[in-house]
This record gives C-alpha cells, structure tokens and sequence, in this order.
C-alpha cells in the first residue's frame, strides 16, 4: 500500500489513521503520509487465505480522513508448467486456421488466471505436467467443411461439442483413438455415411456417449447406408472411367521410366548440369519449381545405390528422410538424404530444400553437391560433416565423456551466428530456419560450425517480416512462444532458438531439463531464477574446470537471456548477436579495457533500451518492455525510506 500526503496542511489539520486487515491492526503505530513523499506498507510473506478485508480508519486525533494512493497486490502462481501442452496448441491452432473461429482465442489457451482465458474452451491443470486442453464446445459456431483431423491430435479432451454447424463428409475413424473422450456431440450437420467401427465399439461398450441425430445421410452400420448404395451405379459410371484413365498414366510412367534409364546409361560420368536456377516468384510461399532444374550434379538412383553400398549405414534420420553414407567416384565422402516413400509432406518440402540450397552458398551453412530426382526417387547429397552434431559435443558423447572446451564453444557459437545471420540478412528474399537447434548444428574435420537441415526454411514474403503458418513447426524447447501464441514466424524466432543454443553451450545441460520426481522446466527458466542470484557459477557447465574468462561467459548468458525474451520486439537481430560473440571472443583472448559484468548487450538501439543485469531479470521477470526498473525500497511503518537494500533483495 502506497500513500502520499498531496496537500500542504495547515498546522491545525491532522491525517492520521490505522490499517487493520481482517479486523487485525496492520501495524500498532498510526500512519501519517508525508507531504509528497511516499510511503510504503508491504508484508513479506504469503498468505493463503481466500479472502482479504482491509480497512483503513482514521485515529480519534485526526481531522482529516484517511487517504490511499495506490495498492499492488502480488499472487504466487507455479511457472514450470505454465505453457499449454505442445501436441493441444498446435492441434487448437489448426483448427482455429481451417475454421476461422470467430472467438477470443488469443494466446495461450490454458494461461493463467482469466484473463488470458479461451472462449468456450476449459483445461485440466496438473502438477505432473502443462495443462491439457479437456473440453471444447464449437456448438452453433458456423464450421463449415469436413471434420478436421487436428480434433484427433486433442489426446486430453474429454467433451467435444460440433453441433449445429454446417460440416459435411464422414466422421474420423480417428476420433475413435480419443481414450479420454467421453461426449462427442455431432447433431445437427449434413455428415454421412457410416459410423467408424471404433466408435460403434465405445458406444457398445459405454465408454463414449455419440449424439448424431439431425444428420440425414448418417448410419450406424453398412446395411443401413442406403443414401450412399443409392449412388453406386453412378459411382460405377465414374470410377470405371477413372480406372482405365490411371492405367494409362502408369503404362506412360513405365515407358518414360525405360527411357530415362536408356538414356542414363549412355552418360556413366554423369557431367554436372548447367540448368538455370530455380527462380523465387515474389507473393507465393513457395519456389517455382522448373522442373527442378538445379545447377549442381544430378545423381540417378543407381548412382546413389552404388555411392552409398546399397544404403548400408545411417547417419540419422529426420522427420521425413533418412541420412546414409557415401563415397563419391572421387573417394570424397558425403551424405546422401534419402526421402521417406511413407512421409505425406515430404514431396513438396523436399522440392523447397532442394531449390533453396542450390541459391544458398556460405562457408557456415551446410553445401549441397547434388541431388536425385529419378521417378519417385529424391534424394539429397550433402558434404560429410565428420564430426556429427554440436549436441553430440555438448553431452560428451564425442569425447568419450570428455568436456568440450569453452573457447571451441564460443567460436562455434559465433560461426553459428555468422550461418544464420547469412540467412536472414544475405539471401534475398531472405530465409527463417524455423527449427534452430543443437542437433542442426554439423562440426566438421576442423571443429568448424555449419547449419543444417533446411526442409523446413521459409522466405518472407515481399516486404513482410514475418510468415503465417497454419500449425507450429519446430522442436519442443525451441520454439519461439510468441510465434507460439500468434503462428506468426519471424526471423526473430529463429533468435529465440539460437538463444537457447547459447544457454545449452553455456550450461551443458539440454533445453528441456528434466530431474527425477520435478516437474520439466526449460534452460531458459533454469538459467533465469540461478542468474536472478547473481551466481554464474551455478549455471557454467562444471565439466569446463573453470578454464574460461567469467567476463565472456556472463557476456554470453546475457545474450542468451535477451535472444530468448518472451516479446520478439526485445531481441536482438542475429547481427547484433554476432557483433556481441565476437566481442566475447575478444574477452576470452586477451584482457578486456572495460567491467562487462554491468552492461548489457543493447541489440537494435531503436528498441532496446540499455538495460544493467539486475534490470534486465527485472524486466523478463514482469515482462515489460522497455521500463525503467529501480531498485526496491524498504520503509520503516512511518514511511520514510531506507536505502536500497542490495543484491538479496533484486
């Protein structure tokens, strides 16, 4: 409670009065403000009761009433598992993106308190983890199209509610894996056909209750489909057409096949191609194809069986493609990106990937020598980065246990910085990664860092700053949460990411920490509330034995917590970063002229203010951009102030 006097009294006037809070004194002394200095009454401890009554009642000396300036009142609120359960958010999102839900849903969907709350939406809160979306009622809400199979990616929702909406088509059988649902309410729609046999069997069962009245072309099984028997001489009509149509396109296929393998036997050296690059159509979210005609060698399948021995050993494998080994004719090594036949995106992101990386060339990014396209054969062949992923370097597992030296960190850091500075800055249009992480970092023979993994690259459209997206993409504990709440990518969110690979570097530990019988938490949490003590110590990787300069590493960690700020508009751009890494690097090789332990790397001076460490974790902490944040003031019950209490009570 803050109060301050505002009146210049007269010597005969008196404001004095007492605080009772649930019908207890406050404190026994009475409080008088001063004449425009402020006073402060503050307790120290939480209390749990549910309800507060405080009152503020003048003494029998005053003869003037009680006055209050001001009252803040803090809540203690659980901040491990505040963020809503990845696999929900991405599933509402796209939902809320096929249907255009007219609601307020903003943010997070099971934030805290109400005012972040969803429209007709509830979660289940747990301490065992982040909330889970429960139930969702869609009811009356104007859904047009068929059912998406984003509601099955709900694993936790126990009532779902699409009644009274225009959605047509089948329902999903997928609806049926739905464990914890147990109302599924689809009145009142133009749905048909049959009902799945897994629903049919949790309905037997008593598990799920399954309204469907008001569905005219809905039947609960085969023999009572009549709607749909009624049209089979038509679709007989249709389909036989359609038979003999595709038996043709495949006899053609088989003979452009041939041909093609003719031709690729009289070429055995396979000379590269000089086709002219793939051209980037400004508007569209994507490359022209032109047939992909890429200015590198173009391989034939044969080719790749031969460089890779049949395919013999994996280098790794991703979300829709395998990575093998290969030698070249040369006997130069390299990794061949083999497309996955059971991917369902695969097709188009890899025709993204292949165009992107023919026009990308930088000594930091990973070089691709060729490509396969050969019938549904497509596949990428990379330089062999030998000494495989930083995150393999980070656990130990590429030296045995052994540590990674902090100098080799900070120069990987760096280069890494420099790889996706190009991205952002030297490609036009310009490129957001989208999944920046520590196992899409290579290191090769000579330590040196590359960024990987471009399948999922994005280029800003005209003179636009960010990309909509329809779900989120990206690995859990990377992922940029304002891109999280508004499924608008930015290269900022690529800063995000990179800020978490810096804290992994830092800290050797992974970006979701996870301890025996704790909740998980993010690095960037954990490096928060250990940093917010002023201790480094507690957060450098131990492995390291203290061989670094602690101006450099807290330098780092400071760049970390800004790329990693909540508001994009707080980040630094990857220029700033590199600018920043380099000054690090200076620190580590030789005695600094300047205390770097008090600044704080401003990033872009129009909207980053300079900020010292201890505002800094103020301003994450409360999450205000660009506030002056002083340092706390005791007072004693008379409300005069005390001097700032140091660094216990930042």
């Amino acid at each position: 409670m803050h109060f301050t006097e505002l009146q210049l009294l007269p010597a005969n006037a008196t404001r004095e009065f007492y605080i009772n809070l649930n019908g207890d004194l406050w404190d026994r002394d009475a409080v008088t403000p001063a004449y425009l200095y402020s006073g402060v009454y503050y307790n120290t401890f939480a209390s749990r009761k549910s309800q507060y009554n405080i009152t503020i009642n003048a003494t029998a000396n005053s003869t003037l009433p009680p006055i209050i300036n001001a009252v803040e009142v803090f809540s203690v609120i659980p901040t491990t598992n505040i963020a809503t359960d990845s696999e929900d958010v991405a599933a509402i999102m796209a939902i809320k993106a096929k249907y255009q839900v007219r609601r307020n849903w903003m943010g997070d969907p099971c934030g805290p308190g109400t005012v972040m709350v969803w429209d007709t939406l509830t979660c289940n809160y747990t301490i065992a983890g982040p909330p889970r979306i429960r139930r969702v009622d869609l009811s009356s809400s104007g859904l047009n199209g068929d059912i998406s199979y984003s509601f099955a990616n709900l694993k936790a929702v126990q009532y779902l509610n699409l009644s009274t909406n225009n959605l047509v088509g089948s329902i999903p059988d997928a609806l049926s894996q739905l464990s914890s649902l147990t109302v599924l309410d689809l009145s009142g729609n133009q749905l048909s056909g049959s009902i799945p046999s897994g629903l049919l069997r949790r309905i037997q069962d008593g598990s799920l209750n399954l309204r469907y009245d008001n569905n005219r072309d809905i039947c609960t099984n085969n023999n009572s489909c009549k709607p749909i028997k009624t049209k089979s001489r038509l679709a007989m009509y249709i389909a036989i057409p359609a038979v003999v149509i595709v038996l043709i396109a495949v006899v053609a296929l088989i003979f452009r096949f041939i041909r093609r393998k003719k031709q690729g036997s009289l070429n055995s050296s396979v000379k590269p191609q000089n086709n002219k690059m793939t051209s980037y159509a400004p508007g569209n979210d994507v490359y022209t194809d032109n047939s992909l005609q890429l200015e590198n060698r173009r391989f034939t399948y044969e080719e790749l069986e031969m460089i890779t021995n049949n395919f013999e050993k994996v280098l790794g494998q991703g979300g829709f493609a395998k990575v093998y080994n290969g030698f070249l004719e040369d006997g130069s090594q390299v990794a061949v990106k083999l497309l996955s036949n059971s991917s369902i995106e695969g097709v188009s992101e890899f025709l993204v990937e292949a165009q992107i990386l023919t026009r990308i060339h930088h000594k930091n990014l990973v070089s691709l020598i060729g490509y396969c396209k050969d019938g549904d054969c497509m596949a990428l062949v990379y330089e062999y980065m030998s000494e495989g992923t930083l995150q393999e370097h980070i656990e130990g597992r590429k030296y045995h246990g052994g540590c990674l030296p902090w100098k080799q960190r900070l120069r990987i850091a760096l280069e890494s910085a420099h790889g996706l500075e190009y991205l952002h800055k030297g490609c036009n249009p310009p490129l957001i990664h989208r999944d920046v992480k520590a196992t899409n970092i290579l290191l090769n023979t000579m330590m040196e860092a590359k960024i990987s993994d471009f399948g999922l690259s994005k280029a800003f459209k005209g003179g636009s700053q960010h990309v909509s997206t329809e779900k989120v993409v990206g690995t859990p504990g990377y992922v940029d949460p304002e891109y999280h709440a508004t499924m608008q990518l930015t290269a900022k969110s690529d800063v995000y990411s990179f800020g978490v690979v810096l804290l992994e570097l830092v800290t050797g530990k992974p970006a979701i920490l996870r301890e025996p019988e704790a909740a998980p938490i993010g690095i960037i949490q954990w490096a928060r509330q250990r940093m917010a003590r002023g201790n480094i110590e507690s957060v450098v990787d131990a492995r390291m034995g203290g061989i670094y300069d602690v101006n450099s590493v807290w330098k780092v960690v400071e760049i970390a917590l800004k790329c990693s700020a909540y508001a994009s508009i707080q980040r630094p751009t990857m220029t700033n970063v590199v600018v920043q890494l380099q000054e690090c690097i200076e620190l580590e090789e030789g005695p600094a002229d300047e205390d770097v332990n008090n600044s704080f790397y401003t990033g872009d001076s129009s909207d980053n203010p300079n900020l010292s460490y201890d505002e800094y974790v103020s301003d994450q902490s409360t999450n205000m951009s660009q506030s002056k944040i002083s340092f706390p003031m005791k007072h004693d019950v008379k409300g005069v102030a005390a001097m700032p209490t140091g660094p216990t009570a930042r």
